[in-house]
């Protein structure tokens, strides 16, 4: 209350005061209630509200504008092409010759997906997934006084989170189908057929009721599923006989896996030409020829797959036929050690590079299947010699190649122990991690 209302008070009797005292309170609570009328004798002092100005805006700070463009390689599309928007053919040049001591343009593929990324429309980086664990960076930086610009390239390691499960399924028809079920991808069906493909033929042996168990590592990348990385161990019961499989690195770094006592799993030859297919005629001295229709030896395996099925060497060998004549159509033969040759005939074509005196791996792609020559249909006819008489392909009793070395056979025995536990585990490990991917 101000002093000239305290004033004003003072020289008025008790009652009037306490009068006064009610009508000044009752015009208070008015007030806030918002009923107040505009001829109050003495007005009450109430809190004046102050007028908010209206503060000025900061002006945001003008800054370059940021973008970055997102795509994958279409079909035709050269680094030319994407990168004409922003660079100029010079440009585009000088960048690709910038590039070629750590990743050549010309190899860049469709579906592989690149970002570009922009300053005020300008290009200052170019970022391209080279596979799965590459991917280049070039960075751009123009020089303001003469318009020139430089190129860093870069290739980097592409991260993934890790995930490591434990997989089991039970055989119906075929491994891809079960382990589909599982509701994994068909890639592990191929890995655990390439692990076990010297201990049990996936086309002649799988029986109702087999299974398999697995111990995998997945990769993901921003939460999506981007494949299985590594294989630690693996089983697999076949007609009731239980195969093992654990990975190791030999003595030399390489990838090897061995049964529970250390043997090698692989051999020197493999099962079978390729995978997941049926055989349609085996080995024989007197057969009757599909196409000729006389009986006569044959003495190979034919193997029934579409056409184009990649065919594998069966072993480490020489090239000594790259060829194709009436009956046989497109074949190779291959000399292996110990007096073994392999034949593979009726391809549709040949793979790249086969040509006489070439070594090739075992598991290495040498031709694809057809249906040329003496032929009914798309398929492989595979054929074995030791020491230049014809065998039984399927007969051949292969040697292992090397064991676990008296080194290594301690640090083995506990992968074993270790692995043996997880194998039948629904999940052994959730959880992620960042894996370097220059590990085997």
């Amino acid at each position: 209350m101000s002093r000239l209302n305290r004033r004003r008070i003072s020289g008025i009797g008790k009652k009037p005061l306490m009068a006064a005292g009610l009508c000044i309170a009752a015009a208070l609570i008015a007030g806030i209630w918002g009923f107040s009328g505009s001829g109050t004798d003495v007005p009450a002092e109430q809190p004046v509200a102050m007028e908010k100005s209206a503060a000025p805006v900061p002006e945001e700070p003008k800054g370059p504008l940021l973008e970055v463009v997102a795509a994958s390689v279409n079909n035709g599309q050269t680094a030319s092409t994407i990168l004409s928007d922003w660079l100029g053919t010079s440009d585009i040049h000088n960048l690709a010759e910038a590039c070629k001591p750590v990743f050549d343009l010309c190899r860049i593929r469709a579906g592989q997906p690149y970002r570009v990324h922009t300053e005020d429309g300008a290009l200052t980086r170019w970022e391209y997934e080279i596979d799965n664990d590459k991917f280049l960076v070039v960075d751009i930086a123009a020089d303001a006084e003469n318009g020139s610009k430089s190129y860093v390239p870069q290739v980097h390691d592409i991260h993934y989170d890790m995930e490591t499960v434990s997989v089991s399924g039970i055989i119906n028809s075929n491994l891809f189908e079960a382990v589909e079920k599982t509701g994994e991808n068909a890639a592990l069906a191929i890995t655990l057929a390439d692990i076990f493909g010297w201990e049990v033929d996936f086309i002649r042996d799988l029986r109702q009721g087999d299974s398999f168990s697995a111990v995998v590592e997945k990769r993901f990348r921003d939460g999506e599923f981007k494949g299985y990385r590594r294989v630690l161990a693996a089983s697999f019961t076949n007609q009731g006989t239980r195969h093992e499989g654990y990975r190791m690195e030999d003595e030399h770094g390489v990838v090897q896996y061995y049964n529970a006592e250390g043997g090698n799993l692989r051999r020197a030859f493999l099962k079978a030409p390729l995978s997941f297919t049926r055989i349609s005629s085996n080995f024989s001295h007197s057969r009757l020829h599909p196409v000729l229709k006389t009986y006569r030896p044959h003495h190979g395996v034919d193997y029934a797959a579409p056409t184009g099925t990649p065919v594998l060497a069966i072993g480490d060998g020489t090239v000594t036929k790259v060829a194709s004549d009436h009956a046989a159509g497109k074949y190779v033969m291959l000399r292996h050690t110990n007096g073994y040759e392999s034949g593979y005939l009726h391809f549709s074509s040949f793979a790249k590079g086969m040509k006489v005196g070439k070594r090739v791996r075992q598991g290495e792609v040498i031709g694809y299947v057809g249906a040329t020559g003496y032929a009914t249909g798309p398929h492989l006819d595979f054929r074995m010699k030791k020491n230049g008489a014809y065998v039984n392909p399927t007969k051949v009793i292969s040697p292992r190649s090397e064991p676990v070395s008296k080194k290594k056979m301690e640090e083995f025995a506990k992968l074993v122990e270790a692995m043996r536990l997880k194998l039948d585990a629904e999940t052994v490990a959730a959880g992620t991690e960042t894996v370097p991917n220059n590990v085997n």
